[in-house]
């Protein structure tokens, strides 16, 4: 080490201070091992002994010989001669390859030492992916024993034991990782970290490891969670100095600009000028010209000969015979489609050409038939089906072209998709074509006296040449007919072309180099083409180099995959000679990534003749054509020296020769000089397009008379691509002359040599630096070796996510890929990414092969793939998501505010002219209430008088599927069936007052009969929902709890149900021995009771109301019979309810306000109600829509359940509904019940889907109640309609309350709770310091009303909790009245409506739960705005819930479609909550649909969720644990 024989204790205090700085921060990941060991030796360098000839300062890197006689200059190099192994073999593609590169990628990855990153692999289900085959699958230590379960352990063993050796991970990569052993999901994705060696557990004993909180966790899940957070636990930035201002302008943090960052120093650039473009006297004046003088002079001279699939010749075509063909088209086009006076052609119209690439001929006959005629051709690729790559684009650029007309072959014709009929298909996106096929007997041979007009070339557009955007619109290239000549004699001049030369040509002939080298240029020096289509290539690699043997042939036409497929066939052919070339073209010179593939074939070829000066590699780009192109050198002449330039440079945009981390460089070949009379300049690539430093990478512009002149039809675009005029560094333009941008970027080296360093469509900018897509591809292919993907089927795209481009790779994983190694591969890619570019990847995705868009000619069709992507669509069979290292713009955590106490708030509230958040109903004491109300304290009281005063008033009806009264129940009846239970409860109970009698019912007039039969008798009643006789496993746990908790001293309940309770299945689930008495009330006695119980004092108990909470909780609480009669009277108000009226209700009777409503309102009020049990909705879906209509309702209560079905099952049923007389215009109010914040979408959806059914928009509001006060709030027929309001959700993490205007950014939308109560006050009250907050503040919500709850009944009685919600007092302020706490947060917001009495009305907002609130980075989230966002990013998501675990949100979403669409949310969902929600998802699981629970009133169990997935019970689908 740097710090051999210096004695730390003897260093000064200050450099003692400064080295124990940098072992924090290396132990906190702010600075890198090599960073780390650099400043440590500089800052001991003045202290180290001098020794003469020895070199002290060597550098040891981690896990190398520290022995001082090894190697001093020893780096971490994978060993060459394993490359040279691998570099003869052919089976790779060379197009990225790079030996240096691929070493410098093994040198990184070996600095990382090999190790794997601790990251926890995904968990997937098994019958997800059908396609890896199972061996792989099956973990090593499932419980199923296979026949070869030896050789699974011994080969188990041996990958530990060499893990163990090689991988063992530095300790600042997981700051000493937590011990753990392989689990069930995979062996080395949970390597034991620290001691380097792996337990091997048997298959009996399971892995513990201790939390940070110190509780051991037995479950795959939490171990791979601790693997998670391991990961995070080395922060990618250094820690935050300050904290967030809650200024809404302030959303992202922005990245301080790095000083160090290289700046261009170089002068502005000077044009480049290309030699002048000579003028040679037999120059055709138009190229039309010049194939009318070969078809004449030369006519049996080969103009193009086209091969069979084999690869030997198919036919030659003759200049003369190219002559007459393209005559008789000309005459064909122009003078046989229409009638004489109605023709369909006329010159300057467009006409596309549609010909596969296996027929050139056709092609030429066509394009030059097109010229002949004066109308425009377009060449386009031939549709394959409906739903092509690209197809609609194509689509797109034809209707911008207006081409209403498509040439093709009758062999194409037939090829294409056709309807049923016959047809040809409508293409998506495509205008309607008139098709015409024009193979030579189809066409008319000319009259004498017709010839072709030959102008001289001039402005009009020859033909149109298709191109793609990086967004994968599809323009078309206009290119004039002096364009196209005037380039046509550039080329010639620059590869010196001569007549009656050969010409082999490998590319596309339909546009770029192709057809201006192989189809325009060849015919204007009368060449002979021979073209080598790409399916011959795909079966024959070695075909070009055959043809360019076997005719002599002068010049060869290729891309870099034809280099690298022709290197790979080579051993096949030993007699091949290449010495006739004088040049081998190279399209794709401009990718800086063609240099190795020239290299390498050159290597191969030399011995064939192939000499170095032949390679010619060029630039071009659609819009100008060719831009640069090397000219073929004189044998001998030395090469120009190549650029090795830095990666972080040019990811500045700046030039830097490569001098220290040769990891990082990157080699590039000049493409030759400018075109001959071309003038060329640099500008930057963004923004006013000024000229670039000499020093400086920027967008190449070119002036020409060759290129393109417009975008066909597109004019706005047009002038920003066509006609730039540079500007220098003052903003004055450098001249008058328009110059074309050519979407390259580059430079302009020595000796007015281009260099091209990438093209601005891969381009991916990421927090302020530039990348290429290609060099990315490059450095993923060199991550060897590659068993896992395809090497050419790779696609590179950036999306935009939280306001920064954001890296994404989505390759094709070979079929015998097995998890465990495409797993290892995704995480090496990152590294070697992560260490060579310094930029981290957001998601890294496999999918199966074949499976990604392709072009015409075989690459990934990368714009369609990242459309896939972003839909969903793409179906990955692999996905690595790593948010949390490339996402570093959130903004800062809040820190809360210390010291400010309650009375400051109040007194900042006061002078800042706020008001204090508090609201209530109206005065109870003010109810003019006949008598009755005065007289009976007591429901019992209230059902005895009614019997007696109005004994056949129909107080209950209840409903079946068929809309009829199964039972109804006057007042009489329903008195006289409560004594009769009375009676029984008396006699067989045995009971004493006082105790506590569960009713166990389903939903009807029983349940409310067992009701008042136990108050008669004194007894507490406690409602609980019957267990589901199909599902008992899971319904009857929860009622056996309530009935032990509750200490019921007998079970009141019908025969079926008290056989079910004693039935075997019942005995599975629990003790069904240790029931309390069971009294069946359907059979009872006819005798009345003795006495009836009047209860001493109206504090005493009436009921018990046991509910399950959304977190899960089971709490019971105690309802007095004053609140019951304040909680009545309080309703009767509100909904105005008096004996005439008639109400429906469908929800379930067993809690909160449902049971109030169901069970006393009548009783108390008068009014009949009618029941409609909700699980008969089951059977028939519009019971209650049609209970409402038939009797005329005016006031209806429901729970969101019985709503969500209604709108999901009859929303598309509205008009049959109509038919069958369904009128909702009589509803005046829907009031949905719930302990919730109100669903503002579903009550929104169902009021648009019935309103043609006559349902008021202003009927359906929503109600409010807790466990601490059933109700708090109801919308009664009085006061005004609910309010919405819009507030800003980034201030409502602050607790804050901002309204905004509808539809702003991050607005969210809250309806009013409804109307409070009568007798009810609320305030809105700070729960940590309990002072009463203003009305801009969001709070718990606090209750004071008489008829809140007594208290919690628990076994415990926790007193502490029982005062703490129930009577609770302000820490300031009103410091006398008694609160009961709900946990539930809301605010208060005074409206311009007015109230019943005439004041301005104080609208109450719930938010949501307390206890259910995230606490993520400071700041408060609701988990249902999370839920809101996660389900509208994927159609096939049905159901979400998110809760936290140890800091990492949790996302559990239910997948309703098929398995292989599982990884697409991954993406989507990690992207939805980064964006609306600042927050990065920890792990996101994929589940069945109904697997989160859900509770009676339609709410979600986000606790239980939590302990199923910690306790691994959920089955899912997949589990991603995003990095």
């Amino acid at each position: 080490m740097a710090d051999r024989g210096v004695d730390l204790a003897a260093l000064p205090n200050e450099v003692r201070e400064q080295l124990a700085e940098l072992e924090l921060e290396l132990s906190e990941g702010d600075i890198t091992q090599k960073g780390y060991e650099k400043k440590r030796a500089k800052l001991l360098a003045p202290f180290v002994p001098q020794t003469q000839n020895v070199v002290v300062s060597i550098k040891l890197t981690p896990g190398l010989s520290s022995d001082p006689t090894s190697n001093p200059n020893a780096i971490p190099v994978a060993a060459p001669r394993q490359h040279r192994a691998h570099r003869s073999g052919g089976t790779r593609d060379d197009r990225y390859r790079s030996d240096i590169h691929t070493e410098a990628v093994q040198a990184a990855l070996a600095r990382h030492k090999e190790e794997k990153m601790a990251l926890p692999m995904p968990t997937k289900r098994r019958s997800a992916f059908v396609q890896s085959p199972a061996e792989n699958c099956t973990p090593p230590d499932t419980s199923s024993a296979s026949e070869d379960e030896g050789s699974l352990r011994r080969r188990q063993a041996a990958i530990s034991a060499m893990l163990a050796q090689n991988l063992q991970s530095p300790e600042y990569w997981i700051n000493r990782s937590v011990q753990s052993s392989s689990t069930s999901s995979s062996a080395s994705s949970t390597l034991s970290h620290g001691d380097g060696k792996t337990h091997n557990h048997s298959q009996g004993q399971t892995s513990v490891i201790f939390l940070s909180t110190g509780v051991p966790a037995h479950s795959r899940v939490s171990t791979k969670i601790q693997q998670l957070l391991n990961t995070l636990k080395r922060p990618k930035r250094p820690p935050l100095s300050e904290f967030f201002l809650d200024d809404f302008e302030e959303i992202v943090e922005v990245p301080q600009p790095d000083p160090n960052t290289p700046r261009p120093e170089g002068r502005q650039m000077i044009p480049v000028k290309g030699e002048p473009l000579g003028v040679v006297s037999n120059w055709p004046p138009a190229l039309q010209a010049a194939l009318a003088r070969w078809g004449a002079t030369q006519a049996k001279s080969p103009a193009l000969t086209a091969l069979d699939i084999t690869g030997k010749p198919l036919y030659t075509l003759t200049y003369g015979k190219l002559w007459s063909r393209s005559l008789k088209l000309a005459y064909t086009l122009l003078n046989k489609l229409g009638t004489k006076n109605e023709p369909v052609l006329k010159p300057g119209d467009r006409v596309a050409l549609v010909y596969p690439n296996s027929d050139p001929g056709m092609f030429w006959v066509a394009f030059y038939g097109c010229l002949l005629a004066e109308v425009i051709p377009v060449p386009i690729e031939v549709p394959l089906s409906r739903k092509d790559a690209g197809s609609q684009q194509i689509g797109f650029l034809l209707g911008s072209c207006g081409v209403g007309l498509a040439l093709t072959s009758e062999v194409c014709l037939k090829g294409l998709p056709k309807t049923q009929n016959g047809e040809i298909m409508q293409f998506k996106g495509w205008p309607r074509l008139k098709w015409v096929v024009t193979d030579t007997k189809y066409l008319t041979k000319p009259s004498k006296d017709w010839q072709p007009h030959l102008p001289t070339a001039n402005t009009d557009t020859a033909y149109i040449e298709y191109k793609a955007s990086k967004e994968g619109t599809v323009m078309g290239v206009a290119v004039s007919k002096i364009s196209m000549l005037t380039h046509c004699q550039a080329l010639t001049q620059a590869c010196n072309y001569c007549e009656g030369e050969t010409l082999v040509n490998v590319l596309d002939f339909k546009k770029d180099s192709g057809l201006w080298h192989g189809v325009l240029t060849s015919v204007m020096n009368r060449i002979h083409t021979i073209s080598v289509p790409y399916s011959v290539m795909k079966a024959c690699p070695l075909s070009w180099v055959q043809r360019v043997h076997v005719h002599k042939a002068r010049v060869a036409l290729v891309k870099c995959r034809d280099l690298h497929w022709a290197m790979m066939a080579h051993r096949d052919q030993k007699d091949t000679n290449l010495s006739s070339l004088r040049m081998l073209i190279v399209a794709d010179g401009a990718n800086p990534w063609s240099v190795s593939s020239c290299d390498a074939f050159l290597n191969v070829f030399q011995s064939h003749g192939l000499t170095p000066e032949m390679i010619c590699p060029c630039a071009s780009s659609p819009e100008a054509m060719t831009v640069a192109i090397r000219r073929p050198g004189a044998q001998g002449t030395p090469l120009p020296a190549r650029a090795v330039l830095s990666m972080a440079g040019l990811s500045h945009g700046v030039i830097r020769v490569n001098t220290e981390d040769k990891n990082s460089a990157l080699t590039v070949q000049d493409v030759g000089h400018v075109m001959p009379g071309a003038l060329m300049c640099i500008v930057k690539p963004d923004g006013p397009p000024m000229l670039c430093k000499t020093d400086e990478i920027g967008e190449i512009v070119l002036n020409s008379r060759a290129g393109g002149t417009m975008y066909y039809g597109l004019p706005g675009v047009t002038k920003n691509t066509f006609e730039v005029i540079p500007v220098n560094s003052g903003g004055t333009p450098i001249g008058e002359v328009p110059f074309k941008r050519t979407g390259l970027l580059g430079f302009v080296g020595p000796g007015s040599l281009v260099f091209v360093v990438g093209k601005i469509e891969g381009l991916l900018s990421v927090s302020g630096r530039r990348h290429n897509a290609d060099d990315l591809v490059a450095t993923a292919l060199a991550v060897e070796p590659v068993k896992t993907i395809y090497r050419g089927r790779i696609a590179v795209f950036s999306v935009t996510v939280f306001y920064d481009e954001r890296v994404v790779i989505v390759a094709e994983q070979r079929p015998d890929a097995n998890e465990e190694d495409s797993f290892q591969w995704m995480s090496r890619v990152l590294q070697a990414i992560d260490s060579i570019h310094q930029v981290g990847l957001y998601c890294l995705a496999l999918v199966p092969a074949n499976t990604l868009p392709k072009t015409p000619l075989g690459g990934i069709h990368v714009s369609e793939t990242k459309q896939h992507f972003l839909e969903g669509s793409l179906h990955p069979c692999n996905i690595l998501m790593c948010p949390h290292t490339c996402v570093t713009n959130l903004p800062k955590p809040r820190q809360k505010q210390p010291g400010i106490g309650p009375a400051s708030i109040m007194v900042g509230n006061l002078v800042a002219g706020k008001r204090i958040a508090q609201a209530s109903g109206r005065d109870l004491g003010l109810i003019d209430d006949q008598e009755q109300s005065r007289k009976h304290q007591f429901l019992s009281e209230a059902l005895q008088w009614r019997a007696q005063t109005d004994p056949d008033q129909v107080l209950y009806m209840l409903l079946n599927a068929k809309v009829t009264p199964v039972s109804t129940a006057t007042c009489s009846q329903l008195h006289k069936r409560a004594e009769k239970i009375t009676a029984a409860l008396l006699e067989r109970g045995g009971i004493n007052t006082g105790d506590n009698v569960v009713l166990l019912y389903p939903p009807g007039i029983d349940l409310i009969a067992s009701f008042y039969g136990c108050l008669y008798a004194g007894c507490i009643p406690v409602t609980v929902r019957p267990p589901h006789p199909q599902n008992l496993a899971a319904t009857l746990p929860t009622v056996r709890m309530i009935i032990d908790v509750s200490k019921a001293a007998c079970i009141l309940t019908t025969q079926t149900l008290m056989k079910i309770l004693r039935s075997k299945e019942a005995a599975g689930c629990v003790n069904v021995k240790t029931w309390p008495n069971i009294i069946d009330t359907d059979d009872l006695p006819r005798k009345r009771p003795s006495n009836i119980y009047k209860p001493p004092t109206a504090e005493m108990l009436a009921y018990l109301d046991f509910s399950v909470s959304t977190t899960g909780m089971l709490t019971g609480v105690k309802i007095s019979h004053s609140a019951v009669n304040a909680l009545c009277r309080s309703i009767k108000l509100q909904c105005e309810l008096y004996s005439s009226r008639q109400i429906a209700i469908c929800m379930d009777p067993y809690c909160g306000l449902g049971f109030v409503l169901w069970c006393m309102s009548s009783v108390y009020s008068g009014h009949q109600s009618i029941l409609i049990p909700p699980m008969e909705l089951e059977t028939s879906l519009p019971l209650w829509l049609s209970t409402l209509s038939q009797y005329k309702i005016r006031d209806t209560f429901c729970s969101y359940s019985v709503m969500e079905l209604c709108t999901k099952g009859l929303g598309t049923q509205t008009e049959a509904l109509k038919a069958r007389g369904v009128n909702l215009s009589c509803v005046r109010s829907c009031v949905v019940i719930a302990e919730e914040r109100p669903r503002l979408a579903l009550t929104q959806s169902f009021s648009k889907l019935f309103k043609d059914l006559g349902l008021s928009p202003r009927a359906v509001s929503t109600a409010f109640g807790a466990r601490v006060n059933l109700a708090i709030c109801l919308q009664g027929t009085a006061g005004p309609d609910p309010s919405t309001v819009y507030v800003d959700m980034k201030s409502l993490r602050h607790d804050r309350v901002r309204l905004v205007e509808r539809g702003a950014p991050q607005s969210l939308p809250l309806m009013e709770s409804g109307t409070i109560l009568p007798g009810m006050r609320v305030i809105i009250v700070n729960p940590e310091t309990r002072g009463p907050l203003g009305d801009s503040h969001l709070g718990e919500i606090w209750v004071n009303s008489p008829h809140n709850a007594s208290g919690y009944y628990t076994i415990y009685g926790e007193e502490s909790l029982q005062g703490d919600h129930f009577n609770t007092r302000l820490s300031f302020g009103d410091t006398e009245t008694l609160w009961a706490r709900t946990g539930y947060l809301g605010f208060v917001r005074r409206t311009e409506l007015l109230d019943a009495r005439g004041d301005r009305h104080d609208a109450l907002f719930v938010v949501g739960s307390l206890d259910e609130t995230l606490e993520l980075r400071g700041l408060r989230y609701h988990p249902i705005d999370i839920e809101t966002s996660v389900s509208r990013a994927h159609r096939s998501i049905t159901e979400s819930a998110v809760f936290t675990w140890t800091n990492l949100l949790v996302v559990v979403v239910e997948l309703n479609g098929s398995e292989q669409e599982a990884l697409d949310l991954v993406p989507l969902v990690t992207n939805v909550v980064l964006k609306e929600h600042h927050l990065i998802v920890g792990v996101v699981v994929i589940v069945d649909p109904g697997v989160i629970p859900i509770n009676s009133r339609g709410e979600k169990q986000r606790m239980h969720l939590r302990d199923s997935f910690l306790a691994d019970q959920l089955d899912p689908i997949y589990v991603a644990y995003n990095m």
